[in-house]
C-alpha cells in the first residue's frame, strides 16, 4: 500500500481526494494523510515515517510549499514531492523543480492526470529503494562508507544498517586462480590486469547468479559470502559452476601459455559481520570475520587445482545432495588437530 501525504489549506481538496480515490482506498492501494500547511506536514511525517510521497500546494499559511520542499530535501530526501498549485507559471515550476519537486500539476486538478502522476512517482521511489537495497547487499561498496556517503543516502535506517555489527550464519567461499602469481612476475602489467579482471568477471557472474555476493578481492583470489536459506548448497553450486566455467576458458588470449584453474575452499557457520577498518582514515570494510572465515581460506590453501574442499561438518550437511569424496586428514594453519576434508565432485 502506498501512503500519501496531501498538504493544502483548502479543506475541499481532502473531500475530493477521498471521493476520487475511494476505490483505491477501499482496496488498500492508497492511504492518505492530510495537513493544512508545511509545518503540519513535517509533524505528520515524523508521526508517520512510512509516508511514501507528498502532494503539496504552494501558497499556504505558516509554511508554504516551496519551503516545505527545502525541508524535505534536507531532512527526508527519500520522500518525493509533487506540487499541486494554481500558480502554474514557469517561474514557480522552475523554483519547485530546483528545490527537488518530482513533478508539477496545476489546479483545477485533472484527477486522471493526478492518478498517473502518482503511479509514476511511486514507480520512481520503488527504483530508488531497489537501488539502495542493492547497495546494502553489495558489501564491496561499503569499503567507501564515510559520513558524506551516509548523509547522501539520507536515511537513518540505512545508516544504522551500515554501522551495525552482528553475528550471522553464512557460508564463505574462497576461490584462488592457481598459478597466476607466476604470470604477474613476468608479463606486462596491463596484460596481467586485463587477464585477471577477465577471470574475475567469470567468477563474479556465477557467484551473483547463485545468490552470493563478493566480499573482497585478495590478490588473485575472491572471497564470497552466501546468506539466507540453503546458503551452503548455493555456495557449493556456485563453486561447481565457477570451476566448470574457468576450466572451459581457452589458454590465455594474451599470448601467454596459461590454462586457468581454480582451487576452492568452502566453510559454513557463525561469523561476525560488521564494519572493520580505520575510522581516522574513513576507510571501513563491511566484511565478515571469525574462525569460520579463516577455515574456509585454509581449506582453499589445501585444495589442489580444480579441487573444491569442505570439512566434515559441511559434508554431513550436504552429503545427500552432492557427490563428495573423502580426501582424508590434512593439517590446517593454526589448527591444533588435523581436519578431515572432503572433495566436492558434483
Amino acid at each position: 500500500m502506498t501512503k500519501v501525504l496531501v498538504v493544502d489549506d483548502e479543506t475541499d481538496l481532502e473531500i475530493l481526494i477521498k471521493q476520487k480515490f475511494r476505490r483505491s482506498i477501499r482496496e488498500n492501494k492508497y492511504a492518505f494523510e492530510f495537513a493544512l500547511n508545511g509545518f503540519e506536514a513535517l509533524k505528520k511525517i515524523e508521526e508517520n515515517p512510512d509516508i511514501d510521497f507528498v502532494l503539496s500546494d504552494i501558497n499556504m499559511p505558516e509554511m508554504d510549499g516551496l519551503t516545505l520542499l527545502t525541508k524535505l530535501h534536507e531532512n527526508h530526501p527519500l520522500i518525493k514531492a509533487v506540487i499541486i498549485s494554481a500558480y502554474g507559471d514557469m517561474q514557480n515550476i522552475r523554483v519547485a523543480m530546483n528545490r527537488g519537486a518530482f513533478d508539477f500539476i496545476t489546479k483545477p486538478i485533472n484527477f486522471d492526470d493526478l492518478s498517473l502522476t502518482m503511479e509514476k512517482t511511486m514507480s520512481h521511489i520503488d527504483e530508488i529503494r531497489k537501488t539502495l537495497k542493492a547497495v546494502k547487499e553489495n558489501n564491496i561498496l561499503r569499503m567507501y562508507v564515510d559520513e558524506n556517503v551516509l548523509n547522501f543516502m539520507g536515511n537513518r535506517e540505512y545508516e544504522a544498517s551500515l554501522t551495525a555489527n552482528e553475528n550471522i550464519e553464512a557460508t564463505i567461499v574462497f576461490i584462488d586462480i592457481c598459478g597466476f602469481t607466476k604470470i604477474s612476475e613476468t608479463a606486462p602489467a596491463e596484460t596481467v590486469v586485463n587477464l585477471l579482471n577477465h577471470y574475475f568477471d567469470v567468477i563474479v557472474t556465477e557467484i551473483i547468479e547463485h545468490g552470493g555476493y563478493i566480499d573482497k578481492f585478495i590478490g588473485d583470489a575472491v572471497m564470497a559470502v552466501f546468506k539466507g536459506e540453503f546458503h551452503l548448497d548455493k555456495a557449493i553450486e556456485a563453486s561447481l559452476a565457477v570451476r566448470t566455467k574457468i576450466e572451459a576458458l581457452p589458454t590465455s588470449p594474451e599470448g601467454i601459455d596459461f590454462s586457468p584453474k581454480v582451487s576452492i575452499g568452502i566453510n559454513t557457520g557463525e561469523m561476525i559481520s560488521g564494519n572493520i577498518g580505520s575510522a581516522s582514515l574513513k576507510r571501513l570494510d563491511y566484511t565478515v570475520i571469525g574462525d569460520t572465515v579463516n577455515t574456509a581460506q585454509r581449506l582453499e590453501s589445501a585444495a589442489q587445482p580444480n579441487q573444491i574442499l569442505i570439512n566434515e561438518a559441511s559434508y554431513q550437511k550436504v552429503k545427500d545432495s552432492f557427490n563428495c569424496k573423502k580426501v582424508g586428514e590434512v593439517s590446517l594453519k593454526n589448527k591444533a588437530l588435523p581436519a578431515t576434508v572432503y572433495e566436492v565432485l558434483d
